[in-house]
């Protein structure tokens, strides 16, 4: 564990190291700035008025379109592990949010919904299909033995999805999770960025494209990738959390019966 992390260190000092050199070889700092100015910035942009707002608009709706993705991805993938008619009517919509480029679908988008609210509904899309996917694999490949242990046990159908179900599919989802979160980021910023909803994240981050701003561009993509890490792990030690705690309420009903 820790000579991983030094070796994560390192990775980031060299990839420190080669940023700083082509900034003193481009020696052009609209182009590309030192990493010391953007550490600069970094340390005073939190100071400035909208910066926290703007945290909490963004974070707000990617947030919303992220959880709204990851339940309704659980459900639909329920449903059609139990059906082959449910399955193909939504292999459709699945594939096209999957196939279509994000860009494609912002602009679309915006025709039927405010910019305020674009983000949450760009992340939701992203988020869904994947989580869809993997939890339907996740479905399909459980081991039917030991479902059929449980039943002779006399457990319910939900205590089977709980300690036997959930357990299985749990590493599919923690997968998907993983993966999503910094696609929902991604996707929602992308999304206030073409929308520019006023004190958004996109918009602080066009603000500074308009204006050839390099140190502000570059603090805030730092300060998404911060976010973006903190509710990662956020999210995903919350969710093994859950399915610990489930799973273990579970298997005592089950040894009481």
């Amino acid at each position: 564990m820790k000579k991983n992390l030094i070796y994560k260190l390192i990775a980031v000092f060299l990839a420190l190291l080669l940023w700083q050199v082509l900034a003193i070889v481009i020696k052009q700092p609209i182009l590309i700035v030192t990493p010391l100015s953007v550490i600069k910035r970094l340390g005073t942009i939190w100071l400035e008025a909208g910066f926290w707002s703007s945290i909490g608009f963004s974070m707000l709706r990617i947030l919303v379109g992220f959880f709204a993705g990851l339940i309704l991805g659980i459900l639909f993938a329920i449903v059609s592990s139990k059906s082959k008619l449910a399955e193909a009517l939504l292999w459709p919509y699945m594939v096209t949010v999957r196939s279509v480029p994000v860009a494609s679908i912002v602009v679309i988008c915006l025709i039927w919904l405010s910019s305020a609210n674009l983000s949450a509904f760009i992340s939701f899309l992203i988020v869904i299909p994947v989580i869809y996917q993997n939890v339907l694999t996740g479905i399909r490949s459980k081991d039917k033995e030991l479902e059929e242990a449980a039943m002779v046990s006399g457990a319910t159908g939900f205590q089977r999805f709980r300690y036997v179900t959930l357990p299985q599919i749990a590493p599919h989802l923690l997968s998907a999770c993983t993966v999503t979160v910094g696609m929902a980021w991604k996707a929602g910023i992308a999304a206030e960025i073409i929308g520019t909803p006023k004190g958004s994240i996109g918009q602080q981050l066009y603000l500074s494209k308009i204006y050839l701003d390099t140190d502000d561009l570059l603090a805030w993509t730092v300060v998404l990738v911060i976010l973006s890490i903190i509710c990662e792990k956020l999210i995903v030690a919350g969710i093994k959390l859950l399915i610990s705690k489930l799973s273990l309420e579970s298997k005592n009903q089950i040894g009481q019966n």
